[in-house]
């Protein structure tokens, strides 16, 4: 019992983030918290990875270098909802709207800092499709 409650509070997310030393140290935490980690670079690389990732979870930059993370959400067909979570450097009430419209449930101002990823990451384990595998 011990060994599935533990697996049922790990995730699979995709990061999509093309700074890479952000990359390399959100992907050093998600692993460190025991999550499975895919990551992407920019909107091409993503928008092939997605769809088949069987992620819980999206975390994506909104500046990438060919084109936003908004694009990702609006142009990728996915078989099931994802938690999504917008990450930026701009945080205008439109930045965060234009997230919401996409399909964000949150639009997070970098850098961001543990207890806001701590949050967001038990909100979608708490959210988590009752089918999805414990990874």
């Amino acid at each position: 019992m011990k060994g599935k409650a533990a697996s049922e509070k790990k995730l699979r997310v995709l990061l999509v983030e093309n700074h890479p030393d952000t990359l390399e140290c959100l992907t050093f935490y998600l692993e460190d918290l025991g999550h499975t980690v895919l990551t992407a670079t920019c909107l091409a690389e993503a928008m092939k990875v997605l769809p088949d990732s069987q992620c819980d979870v999206l975390i994506s930059d909104i500046g990438l270098p060919d084109g936003t993370g908004w694009d990702l959400l609006e142009k990728t067909t996915l078989p099931h909802p994802i938690f999504a979570v917008a990450m930026s450097g701009f945080g205008s009430k439109s930045d965060h709207s234009r997230s919401l419209s996409a399909g964000y449930r949150h639009h997070l101002l970098k850098p961001l800092t543990p207890a806001q990823l701590d949050q967001v990451l038990a909100e979608a384990i708490e959210t988590r499709r009752p089918s999805s595998p414990a990874t």
